[in-house]
């Protein structure tokens, strides 16, 4: 029976441009500039990369008493350097010849790594999956995260787990930059400031993140039976609404954290001294 319309074009290729999607030519139809989201995104993971690739494999410059870099904390190698009170616990012998931040950086980078945020600005800005909202990814299939290795993000859970010692462990450093270069307690320089913004930070990120607020409210049928675990899961949520801001501005902390001892210990930079 002739009905005057023509039947659809059949369409090379999967995913958006399969057969059985709608046939529209256009990749999008969004007027602004969706892409600098994206592109932003990337610069800014990019730039991060390298240079805490960098540090980490620099093996030098991380300890000015009594600042120690976020990025060498704690200190698990014999070959650490000497750091009087602070977290240097030669656990790995002499066998280790590399850098000790090769140690512990795995923990808080897995966190971040894995972390459902950090995922998402990732899989936009370096695989364009989706590159944006409404914008067609280039990928003819997909299969999210059930195969190696991007099952391995359900792993988020427990580095979280790892994640809370090592803040531990920075909120400890923190408490020791209220010494002076002698180890005398009741002073302040300005890099304790700067440390006591990363701590903040450190642990506003953390605390905000998904599962931290699914372990605090997760799984209770009824919440006025567990009234401290609903209080709990309220202030998390609370943070949770901020968990890019806070993933963002804790991540350029502890970068800036970890320069400003690099400039300390280097010789670059005093440290100036408010009391």
């Amino acid at each position: 029976m002739a009905t005057g319309t023509q039947p659809p074009q059949q369409r090379p290729g999967g995913g958006v441009h399969d057969a059985s999607r709608a046939a529209i030519a256009a990749r999008h139809l969004r007027t602004d500039r969706w892409w600098l989201a994206p592109a932003g995104t990337a610069a800014g993971l990019l730039a991060f990369i390298v240079y805490s690739t960098w540090r980490a494999f620099a093996n030098a410059d991380y300890y000015a008493a009594p600042y120690v870099s976020p990025f060498y904390s704690p200190c698990l190698a014999e070959n650490c350097q000497e750091m009087r009170d602070g977290p240097n616990w030669d656990l790995f012998g002499s066998w280790w010849g590399l850098s000790p931040a090769l140690l512990i950086l795995v923990f808080p980078l897995g966190f971040r790594l894995t972390c459902y945020y950090y995922r998402k600005a990732y899989y936009r800005g370096f695989w364009a999956s989706p590159p944006a909202c409404a914008v067609a990814e280039p990928h003819a299939k997909y299969t999210g995260e059930t195969r190696f290795p991007l099952v391995f993000q359900n792993m988020h859970r427990y580095f979280f787990y790892a994640a809370l010692p090592v803040a531990g462990i920075l909120t400890y450093d923190t408490v020791l930059t209220f010494r002076d270069e002698h180890y005398a307690w009741g002073h302040m320089g300005l890099g304790t400031l700067v440390f006591l913004v990363n701590i903040v930070l450190i642990w506003a990120y953390t605390l905000s993140c998904h599962s931290c607020r699914h372990i605090m409210g997760g799984r209770l049928k009824h919440f006025s039976k567990h009234p401290v675990r609903y209080r709990l899961w309220g202030w998390v949520s609370r943070l949770n609404t901020r968990h890019m801001q806070l993933a963002w501005a804790s991540l350029i902390s502890v970068a800036l954290c970890d320069f400003y001892v690099y400039l300390v210990a280097s010789g670059a930079f005093t440290d100036p001294r408010i009391f």
